[in-house]
Order: structure tokens, then C-alpha cells, then sequence
């Protein structure tokens, strides 16, 4: 019999696993295209491929990607643990994937779909001079993944679970979130979510309402999803209203780095210099650095500046991770 892994994490990971391609392309590629612009857009692999071919002469990287997962290695990078749960499919791209957790520590173990006409999924992310990206997204294989993939057992290891907006989109994918919120509950560990997406608040809002009020303990959105779930344009307005509805919220606000919502008191962390190429990523790494904060005895502000570290450096560069271990500068960026 194989013995069951007990060792403590930090975080449950549940989210969308995708392989990036990334592109710089000019302004008017998204007009041609009728994108939204600094928004992503679900489509399917015919309409991805036709993009794709639009990309032939522009040169792409390829990267494993999805935003709680992005957050995982964040928080690996940080000196953290975790697991992951998400779908890929047994292919080049899946193995890929399940590797690049691998090599991070994060713990990756959901087997993969054999479903030969389901790939692996993917998300082109279109770069634009002004530092905005673009996504457009075939989610693959990873609708597959369903409450059966969630185990109570991996979640009791970890500290807090942590769950993205983005599986909303499919019924499945959505009682998977459901099913690792109401596995945390029961075993007191803490519950993270991520709004993920303003397009997700305008379809979810209600939804997203019943979340933070029956399972919510930590919250991360960015100004602009704050202001469109509570309706209202003043960012410390919404941070308030929030703040009636979740223990601590995390709102980030660009190069001005965020509000944090605790018991209903919100505090401003400012934000570090930066020069910004490209955006994505940057609050999937700063959701990581605070998670690795919070399960590491500091407090949410101190949590914070290492978030907002982590995203000023993210947005330095192309793609939606940092390289290698960020481990030794913790204590010097939280106690400055």
C-alpha cells in the first residue's frame, strides 16, 4: 500500500492549467483581430488557430501559465509549498506542464485526460507597447476538471486553499471550486478567492456575493473589479463594502500599489518603482507573495509589500513569471 503523503503545505492550489504563448504585437493586431483589449476572451481552438497564424512572424515563447497557478510558483519562489489541482491532457503540452510544477516542489497530481480531441489547454497573450495583454484562451482540458478531483485529505495538509474566479465559466469547473471551499470549511483551513477577471464580476456578481459571504476569508480583486462589484466608482467606497462582506481583502491598484481590508479597516501599501513591459502575471505573482506571507507568520500589510515586490518585478518582463528563487530578499522587502 502506498503511503499517504502527510507532509504540512502552505497552500491547495485549484485553478486552470494552461500553456502560455506569448507574443509582443502592435496596437493594431487587437483591433484586427476585434479583441478586448487588456481583457481575456474564451474561444475555441479554430478561432485561437486563426490568431495563431496571424502570429506565424512574430517570434513566441512558451511558457506554463493559468493564474492560481502562476500564483503557486510565486509562492515556491518565495520559499513556500503547495499543491496544485487542475486538468491537462496527456499530451506534449500536459507533461510540459506537470513538469515545469515539478520542478518548482509544487505537488501535482491529478491524472490527466485521456481525451484525444481535448488538448491541453492554452492561452495566447498578446503584449501591446503600453505594457496591456491580451489573452485569448482555448481552456482545453482543463473543463474537465470536477468536485471528484478535489481531496479533502490533500486540503487539511495546507493553510489556506486558494480558488480562481476563472473556473466559473464552466458548471463542472465551478462545483470543483464549490467542493474545495466547502472541504476547507469543514477542516478550518482558510479560504483565498480571486475575482480573477472584470468580465467575470459583470457575469458572476451574485455569485461571487454568496462566495464571499458563506466562504470567503481572504479576498484578491484589482481596483477596477472592486469599483464594478460593488457598483460604486470610489475605490475606498468598495474597499469598505467589501470589507463588510470578507475578513481581509487585497485590492490591488497598479503602480500604486494596494489596499489591504482588515476588520473593516483599510490600509494603503504603496508600490515600488517599476518600469512596466508587460502586465501580465503581475497580480497573480502579488496574490502569491501575499499567500506566502500570510501562511509565514506575517502580517497582512507586511504581506503585502512582498506581493507588491514580486508584481513591480513581474511587470519588468515578458510573461507572467519571475526566474528561479526569490526566497533571500523576504526579510529585507517586509522589514524595510
Amino acid at each position: 500500500m502506498t503511503a499517504v503523503n502527510t507532509q504540512k503545505l502552505d497552500v491547495y492550489g485549484v485553478g486552470n492549467a494552461l500553456v502560455d504563448i506569448l507574443a509582443l504585437v502592435e496596437e493594431d493586431f487587437i483591433t484586427k483581430y476585434s479583441l478586448q483589449k487588456s481583457g481575456m476572451t474564451l474561444m475555441d481552438a479554430q478561432t485561437q488557430g486563426g490568431i495563431l497564424v496571424g502570429l506565424e512572424n512574430i517570434s513566441l515563447k512558451k511558457r506554463s501559465g493559468g493564474s492560481a497557478a502562476n500564483s503557486m510558483i510565486a509562492i515556491a519562489q518565495s520559499g513556500g509549498t503547495g499543491i496544485f489541482v487542475a486538468k491537462v491532457a496527456s499530451d506534449p503540452n500536459g507533461e510540459l506542464y506537470r513538469q515545469d510544477m515539478l520542478d518548482f516542489k509544487i505537488e501535482f497530481n491529478v491524472p490527466p485526460t485521456p481525451t484525444a480531441d481535448n488538448p491541453t489547454g492554452t492561452c495566447v497573450v498578446l503584449t501591446t507597447p503600453d505594457a496591456e495583454r491580451t489573452m485569448c484562451t482555448n481552456l482545453g482540458a482543463s473543463v474537465n476538471l470536477s468536485a471528484t478531483d478535489i481531496d479533502a485529505e490533500q486540503i487539511r495538509r495546507c493553510q489556506y486553499s486558494y480558488v480562481e474566479g476563472y473556473l466559473w465559466t464552466g458548471e463542472d469547473t465551478k462545483k470543483a471550486c464549490i467542493q474545495a471551499m466547502e472541504d476547507s470549511k469543514r477542516q478550518e483551513v482558510g479560504v483565498c478567492f480571486t475575482f480573477s477577471d472584470q468580465f467575470l464580476v459583470d457575469l458572476f456578481a451574485d455569485d461571487f456575493r454568496q462566495v464571499l459571504s458563506n466562504y470567503c476569508d481572504v479576498l484578491f480583486c484589482n481596483a477596477d473589479e472592486a469599483r464594478n462589484f460593488c457598483g460604486i466608482e470610489s475605490l475606498e467606497e468598495s474597499a469598505m463594502k467589501i470589507g463588510e462582506l470578507v475578513e481581509t481583502a487585497f485590492i490591488t491598484d497598479g503602480k500604486d500599489g494596494c489596499l489591504v481590508v482588515k476588520d473593516k479597516q483599510i490600509t494603503t501599501v504603496p508600490g515600488f518603482p517599476a518600469t512596466a513591459i508587460d502586465t501580465v502575471g503581475a497580480g497573480d505573482a502579488f496574490a502569491g507573495g501575499v499567500l506566502y506571507g500570510l501562511t509565514h507568520g506575517y502580517q497582512p500589510t507586511q504581506a503585502a509589500r512582498w506581493g507588491n515586490y514580486l508584481a513591480s518585478n513581474v511587470v519588468q518582463i515578458q510573461g507572467p513569471r519571475l526566474e528561479g528563487s526569490w526566497a533571500d530578499k523576504v526579510q529585507e522587502i517586509v522589514n524595510t
